[in-house]
């Protein structure tokens, strides 16, 4: 007797027990470096980091006095307080340099925008004055007299008005259809 095959068959309906797990994202461990060198920015970071050092210290100062459970020496200077907040900072350190590295390619992308948004508004500015020129100059070849602001202010509003009224005669005939 043949084995039902375990794969999932394009031509059936979902199968029972086939479950579908969402790639995990890979920007994960980026968002999870930001977040660290958010958190260890902050000034509760470096309260609650000042009070546990203080805490630790003024218990193993106690424990010493009185004979109470130790778990670090104030003899031998704190060993176990230093080798944890040594490595703490070895942890934070390449956090950190991640967060920031994915903060550089973020602006390093926004400038490139900056930049491309900066040039095509300097076509658009370039190419509206030579439009503006060319109309100052056909205007004056027209007229045969300099052309002023007044005057090309005047030109455009005449434009404007018969593009206005084509508009309305266009529209005029369809709604007589």
């Amino acid at each position: 007797m043949a084995r039902p095959s375990r794969t999932a068959r394009l031509d059936t309906p979902g199968t029972r027990g086939v479950t579908r797990t969402q790639a995990p994202s890979r920007d994960r461990f980026g968002r999870f470096t930001e977040w660290v060198a958010r958190a260890m920015g902050t000034p509760t970071f470096l309260t609650l980091l000042t009070l546990f050092c203080a805490l630790w210290i003024g218990y193993t100062m106690l424990a010493e006095q009185n004979g109470w459970w130790r778990f670090d020496s104030a003899a031998l200077g704190f060993t176990a307080l230093t080798l944890i907040l040594s490595l703490q900072a070895s942890y934070a350190a390449p956090l950190i340099l991640l967060a920031q590295n994915r903060q550089d390619d973020r602006d390093r992308v926004q400038i490139e925008q900056d930049r491309q948004r900066a040039e095509r508004n300097l076509a658009d500015t370039e190419y509206l004055a030579r439009e503006i020129v060319a109309l100052r100059m056909a205007l004056e070849e027209r007229s045969n007299q300099q052309i002023t602001r007044d005057v090309l202010r005047q030109e455009l509003k005449a434009l404007l008005a018969d593009l206005n009224d084509d508009e309305s005669t266009v529209e005029s005939s369809h709604d007589a259809r």
